[in-house]
């Protein structure tokens, strides 16, 4: 299952692979403009990936791209536009994978949460981002 988190302008603001999906073969989830990548494989018992080395590619990365893997837990992801207008809500939990991919985002653990995050570095500090106050839900 996939569910893809857009804006009042149908831009793509979050995809998650929820813990239950499963297609045999390689599945692409990004465009080829986004700088992060995300994909899925299911391969077979026996399967083989060829070894190999990656050649130098120059990319440019102007906005960070962050892949979140939910190893435990559970946690409310907030969605902003890039306006730092409050959108909407998902959950995720044990085993979701998210790309946080445009706008804003904010998080609350509602179970405790652990997780890992990829994205493209080095983190830059507080040039990195720009925190604004959280919705306040009722």
């Amino acid at each position: 299952m996939i569910t893809e988190v857009k804006d009042n302008n149908d831009m793509l603001l979050a995809l998650i692979i929820h813990h239950n999906y499963d297609k045999k073969g390689i599945s692409f989830f990004t465009p080829d403009d986004f700088s992060q990548q995300l994909a899925f494989m299911h391969h077979p018992a026996g399967h083989v990936i060829l070894p190999h080395v990656h050649n130098e590619v120059r990319r440019e990365v102007l906005y960070t791209k962050e892949v979140l893997v939910i190893k435990t837990g559970k946690m409310r992801c907030d969605f902003y536009s890039d306006n730092k207008e409050y959108l909407k809500s998902e959950i995720v939990e044990t085993g979701d994978v998210i790309l946080l991919a445009n706008g804003g985002h904010g998080f609350e653990c509602l179970e405790e949460t652990e997780m890992f995050e990829i994205k493209q570095g080095p983190y830059a500090g507080e040039n990195d981002k720009t925190r604004f106050e959280p919705h306040i839900f009722n």
